[in-house]
């Protein structure tokens, strides 16, 4: 019987020793797992700083400095179209023509008039020249001298009037052909060929190609700001261009409620009569806060947002590698392009949890990614 004994209590024994080598395994098992699924997160450091840059943009448009429909000053059938639409021009070119065959006509006859009233002339002062010499010898009255001289004045008057006559029938000769005032762009034609035209009608519309300009409305209190001759910066399309301040308006838009600014561009800018316009002004805020990410941050309640911030794990028997997660409340101050200007609770040179916000708890155990320096 006390063989028996030994036995059973040797078996006792050695099962729990066995059941407490399997126990300490399997806490080793279940540590090592623990370990194995910490999540690594990316992190950097918080920089403080006094201020940042606010950005703002107002649209306006492009115009060039001169856009003028053009046309004639005298109605008429177009004879001629020399230019047309997307042409460029010079000053003082050629651009259409009218039918000018009728005033052709009226200088022929006004010639015609002119030569005539020469010849009366002629006679005029040769008789009253005779008439002169007779009456030396007694041989003409007075009267009929003062009716010779009333008649060559009435001739030489006449003269006046077919010479006058003469110069406007030219002057609108002249005027028959469409010149252009400035040097530009065709951007637009009216008329066809063969067209008649009224007086003042427009055939074109040039578009002056050079000095371009910028209207842009802004804020009352920014134009108060803004002094004339200041540069500023000025976005068409892909192209930054330093504009000048040309002009203020003098009165607020009823509808945008803002100032108009008048803006002249460089001459050699690669824009076009009415392209949008980005006047770009930056004004610096005196304010402390701190630039993170905007994938750093997730949405809070009552407005704010949170930022999630790693602090060293305290537990002694954990891993030294280990931290827990933490949110703080921040508020946005300015956000530009991907980051985001913040403060809040938050610490200078605390670490902050920069991406994949959307697998993480507050609380959570973690690893920090090693291989990210921090900035």
């Amino acid at each position: 019987m006390n063989i028996i004994t030994d036995i059973l209590q040797n078996k006792i024994i050695m099962a729990m020793l066995l059941i407490g080598l399997l126990s300490a395994c399997q806490g080793e098992v279940t540590t090592h797992s623990t370990q194995a699924q910490l999540q690594t997160v990316t992190t950097q450091s918080l920089t403080l700083s006094n201020s940042y840059q606010h950005t703002q943009e107002f649209t306006g448009t492009i115009r060039a400095g001169n856009t003028t429909g053009i046309g004639f000053e005298l109605s008429g059938k177009l004879k001629s179209l020399a230019v047309d639409s997307g042409d460029s021009v010079e000053k003082g070119q050629l651009l259409a023509q009218l039918d000018t065959r009728l005033l052709e006509a009226e200088r022929a006859e006004i010639d015609a008039s002119l030569s005539q009233n020469s010849a009366d002339l002629t006679l005029a002062r040769n008789t009253l020249n005779r008439s002169l010499e007779l009456q030396k010898q007694g041989y003409t009255s007075e009267q009929q001298l003062d009716e010779l001289k009333g008649q060559l004045n009435s001739l030489l008057a006449a003269q006046k009037r077919l010479t006058a006559s003469k110069l406007a029938n030219a002057l609108r000769i002249e005027k028959s052909s469409l010149l252009a005032p400035f040097s530009g762009v065709i951007s637009k034609r009216n008329s066809n060929l063969g067209e008649v035209v009224a007086l003042g009608t427009p055939i074109f519309t040039l578009v002056q190609n050079r000095n371009p300009q910028a209207f842009v409305g802004v804020p009352v209190k920014l134009a108060q700001q803004l002094n004339t001759k200041q540069g500023v910066l000025l976005k068409v399309g892909n192209n930054s261009y330093t504009a000048q301040i040309e002009g203020k308006g003098a009165e607020v838009n009823p509808v945008t409620r803002t100032v108009p600014l008048r803006l002249s561009l460089p001459i050699d800018a690669q824009v076009i009569n009415g392209e949008i316009a980005y006047l770009i002004y930056e004004t610096d805020i005196q304010q402390n806060g701190y630039w993170v990410p905007i994938s750093a941050l997730t949405d809070g309640i009552r407005g704010l947002w949170n930022l999630y911030v790693i602090t060293p794990n305290n537990d002694l028997e954990a891993d030294k590698g280990t931290f827990n997660i933490e949110r703080r409340d921040i508020e946005i101050l300015y956000t530009k392009e991907d980051m985001a200007y913040i403060q809040g609770a938050l610490k200078v040179n605390e670490d902050y949890i920069t991406q994949g916000l959307h697998k993480l708890v507050v609380g959570q155990q973690v690893k920090r990614n090693t291989n990210v320096a921090a900035r």
